[in-house]
């Protein structure tokens, strides 16, 4: 390894090591998080007098079941009414529909909705379970998970989370809970209606109604939903803006020691959290997202096309054919005063609605996606939802690497049915096959440079001054040119590699196909194999001993004492090499809490590395470079010496170089 290759991995390392006091929080930032804390805090107080409310509701309706017509002019029983029906507006007789849950199964999911708010109360996947195995759900329950908020023709607010709907099945009116399972080509249509009442003193409405609908296919994860406007043009105010309203409590689903507690506990979430971030798409440009693993609060002006909650593995996703207005608040929020090891974050978005008041039926069409996050299952969806994977989309050709050559040769040995251990071996090799032109010069530079000390150290004592560097280098240079090597050749594909290194560094982590996929002594590659519990914990390290990360540690320390052996030179440079016998260590610390597959490619590809420049070093023996070096001092006898642009350009400098000191002088 050159000293060019020396310097690529050490901008690597300094990448790593860059990136991670990037996403260190400031001050203002933890000062941020103070203020959204406590306006969380705020939001629970206000949730939990939701649910009193409702829980009070439920009692009154229950009571007035048994009212007689003389107990109508009641006076408690009207001021019960009264606060019941506050914030539903026109919809205020719907107060006495029942409420009630229906849940549907298909084969990938099981869907629950409560008639109160027509609202997703839960959504659990049925082919995946969390870390203990237990259900896992994408959406948690909560009496505030969805609502659209416009003012009727009256001005007065009307929330509709707060309405108990009407329920019908393909057509068909449902009074009481029930569960719908749907087999081979099957589909449902749930509508939930709210119907108007223009005045106390007059009937209810029939024609005039808002009506949410849900259709549900069998083997899919996306949910059709649509919000019908039918014949409300008479009393829907749309002066003050309609917003829909969409909030999720995220629960953790991945690896962690639920016997600990406290600190420990809270530090098992960090990897977690770090994959964890609200996206969003405006119409006209990519996907973008607010800050992974951290706090954040955004507004944006602009059309949206979709938001989705996206969490390491599993995402549930808001999107809309005709597409939100704007975004008057989307945000990810953690409330620490939450002590549920189980808990992860709140994400929230309120969406701006464009609503038609001149149309007698006016719809929004949207829909729903409650799922894995696989590549070709977004990928197929056609709306840009794969960019919620953490593929280096901005970074140099990652995105091609991942999309191009990375997925589908992984999705393509994943059909011979193989262990994923296996599989990751495989794709290493088959990589470092493909690569291998690429570091053919590397490596081949560091074997004939070994065999070259001799002449080197003549050429460093010949040259032993400061003000002698250039002869130095144009002795250094025409001796390499004899021996047939151009190390400037070995340092772009050096860098070429740089983005199938970070592909794999982000591909590994946010592959759910890995999850819960054992190895050896691994249960699951997507996470840590730790193979020790430390009582303590070690900064930046952790409080586990990961073994794969051990064995990359030990390889990549082999490796270093390997290359080090082939540079010349070094006793110069002490900087130089601490920092290459520095780095494994580092790299021990980075990659503990890594998932494990991510680790194992790196151990074998450092393994295949190490093999590779040991091909080489045996192909280039001493007796072919000096036979080599023998033939090129032949044929440039009597011949003028032809020299490179590279080489031009050092005499040059040289020269004006001596012009100069010569000047001072």
């Amino acid at each position: 390894m050159d000293k060019k290759s020396i310097l690529g991995l050490v901008l690597i390392f300094l990448v790593f090591v860059g990136y991670m006091f990037w996403i260190r929080p400031s001050d203002e930032e933890i000062a941020e998080r103070m203020r959204q804390d406590s306006v969380r805090r705020v939001e629970l107080m206000r949730a939990d007098s939701i649910a009193n409310a409702d829980a009070e509701r439920q009692r009154v309706q229950d009571s007035l079941a048994h009212l007689t017509a003389t107990d109508s002019t009641n006076v408690d029983s009207a001021s019960y009414l009264q606060k019941m029906t506050e914030g539903m507006g026109v919809f205020a007789s719907n107060i006495s529909n029942p409420r009630i849950n229906i849940s549907v199964k298909n084969n990938l999911m099981s869907t629950q909705i409560s008639s109160v708010g027509a609202s997703v109360q839960n959504v659990v996947l049925s082919e995946y379970v969390t870390f203990d195995s237990m259900p896992l759900e994408v959406i948690t329950p909560g009496v505030n998970n969805m609502d659209l908020n416009f003012a009727d023709v009256r001005y007065n607010p009307v929330y509709t989370r707060l309405i108990p709907f009407a329920v019908y099945c393909n057509g068909e009116k449902v009074d009481s809970e029930t569960e719908y399972a749907l087999n081979e080509g099957d589909s449902l249509i749930l509508s939930f209606r709210a119907y108007v009442q223009s005045s106390d003193s007059l009937p209810v409405v029939e024609d005039s109604y808002l009506e949410y609908i849900y259709t549900f296919h069998h083997n899919s994860y996306e949910v059709d939903f649509d919000i019908n406007f039918h014949n409300l043009k008479d009393y829907v105010n749309v002066s003050p803006n309609m917003n829909f309203i969409w909030n999720n409590s995220l629960r953790r689903q991945e690896q962690y020691d639920r016997s600990q507690k406290g600190r420990n506990a809270n530090r098992n979430k960090d990897s977690e959290r770090f994959y964890t971030s609200l996206y969003y798409k405006n119409v006209d440009d990519n996907p973008d997202n607010l800050r992974d693993g951290r706090d954040d609060t955004k507004q944006i002006t602009t059309p949206l096309e979709w938001v989705a909650y996206k969490q390491q593995f599993f995402c549930a996703i808001l999107m809309s054919e005709n597409g939100f207005r704007n975004a008057q608040e989307i945000s990810v929020s953690t409330d620490r005063s939450n002590k549920d090891d189980n808990y992860l974050c709140d994400m929230s978005s309120i969406l701006g609605i464009d609503y038609d008041a001149t149309a007698d039926n006016f719809t929004l069409d949207m829909g729903f996606y409650f799922g894995p996050n696989k590549y070709r299952e977004l990928r197929d969806m056609h709306k840009g939802f794969e960019r919620i994977l953490p593929l280096g989309w901005g970074f140099f050709l990652t995105q091609w690497v991942s999309r191009f050559a990375i997925i589908p040769v992984f999705n393509f040995l994943e059909n011979f049915g193989w262990n994923y251990g296996i599989i990751i071996i495989i794709l290493t090799l088959l990589l470092k096959i493909v690569i291998s032109p690429l570091t053919w010069n590397s490596y081949k530079t560091g074997a004939v440079m070994r065999h070259l000390k001799p002449e080197m150290d003549a050429i460093n004592k010949k040259f032993p001054k400061q003000e002698q560097a250039m002869q130095k280098q144009q002795a250094m240079s025409q001796l390499q040119r004899r021996a047939g090597i151009n190390p400037m050749a070995g340092c772009l594909p050096l860098l070429l590699q740089l983005p199938i290194i970070y592909a794999m560094f982000r591909f590994y982590p946010a592959s759910i196909e890995l999850r819960q996929k054992g190895f050896l002594w691994c249960d699951d590659l997507s996470s840590y194999d730790s193979i020790l519990n430390l009582p303590f914990n070690i900064p930046l390290y952790g409080d586990h001993i990961s073994l794969f990360c051990l064995l990359m540690f030990v390889m990549q320390f082999l490796y270093t004492i390997y290359t080090m052996k082939q540079q010349q030179g070094q006793a110069s440079m002490p900087g130089m090499k601490f920092m290459m016998y520095f780095m494994p260590f580092m790299m021990l610390f980075i990659f503990n809490s890594q998932s494990a597959a991510l680790n194992i490619y790196y151990f074998f590809n450092l393994l295949l590395s190490m093999a590779q420049m040991f091909g080489i070093r045996a192909i280039m023996t001493e007796d072919k470079v000096r036979a080599r070096m023998a033939k090129a001092d032949a044929n440039s006898k009597g011949k003028p010496q032809k020299k490179s642009k590279f080489q031009q350009r050092l005499e040059e400098m040289q020269r004006m170089s001596e012009e100069m000191q010569k000047q001072r002088k």
